[in-house]
């Protein structure tokens, strides 16, 4: 499967990385805050996505904000999506990362909406990503969810 055979306009799914794109430079210039805020928001906002992390948890709630291991992870979370924005969603990077966060994190598809969600509005805040825009990443997100989806069909993963 590749961008080419998605049922959606291959011309608006490009714009639409090209948008999001725009606004990277901000979070690029400082993974880790971004990735720290990132994260620290989807634990407050989903406190059940704490338990996908077992590194993170002896850190009490209210630590969580400023840690410096959460913030690098976080950072982690970005550089790779960052890596899969600059490639235009290329199907052999996201079928790497399906791979690994079916097969080690078991990771399933709801929480890549949510971090989703969290990742638009960090960056409407932080890196001047206006309404447009974080319809493009969800947009964007939308076409590397199916294409993760996939990759987890194909490795018998249920996520």
């Amino acid at each position: 499967m590749s961008l080419l055979s998605l049922p959606v306009c291959l011309p608006q799914v490009m714009a639409n990385f090209d948008m999001v794109l725009k606004c990277w430079g901000p979070v690029e210039a400082d993974y880790n805050k971004h990735g720290g805020l990132v994260l620290s928001r989807l634990f407050a906002e989903h406190p059940d996505t704490l338990t996908l992390f077992p590194k993170f948890a002896g850190i009490a709630a209210g630590d969580l904000s400023g840690n410096a291991a959460v913030a690098a992870h976080g950072a982690t979370v970005l550089k790779k999506l960052g890596e899969l924005l600059k490639t235009k969603g290329d199907h052999a990077a996201i079928k790497l990362l399906a791979t690994t966060h079916a097969t080690k994190h078991k990771i399933a598809l709801n929480n890549f909406t949510l971090i989703t969600e969290i990742i638009c509005k960090v960056m409407g805040e932080e890196a001047g990503l206006d309404w447009a825009g974080q319809e493009a990443l969800r947009n964007v997100m939308g076409v590397i969810i199916a294409d993760i989806a996939v990759t987890y069909k194909e490795l018998g993963f249920a996520g």
